[in-house]
């Protein structure tokens, strides 16, 4: 699975992602603007996409305005990822799946359960 996200930073998103959640980039691909797409994988067949906003704005401005997607991670790290990621929220019961949230650099929020 590849999910597109649109952000204003890719390369601070991106770093995002590495440092915190121990993403790894697989793709990176010149686009007509000069700019780059940056994918990475977060766990096996889970790849994030990210695209500058600029770009999506000039060349596919219709899906700019979408919103992100809610994104719910698993992870078997689960307390060790609440405690590295400074944005995390309070850790809640979600139908007896211990969860969290926590924000990007850029305001977006994604879940985290724990793995069971």
């Amino acid at each position: 699975m590849r999910t597109m996200l649109y952000v204003d930073d890719v390369e601070q998103i991106v770093q995002f992602w590495q440092d915190k959640l121990g993403a790894q980039v697989v793709e990176v691909n010149a686009l007509p603007d000069d700019s780059e797409n940056i994918v990475v994988t977060v766990a096996p067949n889970v790849e994030l996409s990210f695209f500058a906003k600029s770009f999506i704005r000039q060349y596919s401005p219709e899906v700019l305005d979408s919103g992100t997607p809610s994104l719910m991670f698993f992870s078997d790290d689960f307390e060790a990822l609440h405690d590295r990621l400074t944005t995390a929220g309070k850790i809640v019961d979600n139908n007896g799946t211990p969860t969290f949230n926590f924000r990007d650099p850029e305001g977006n929020y994604f879940a985290v359960g724990k793995a069971k």
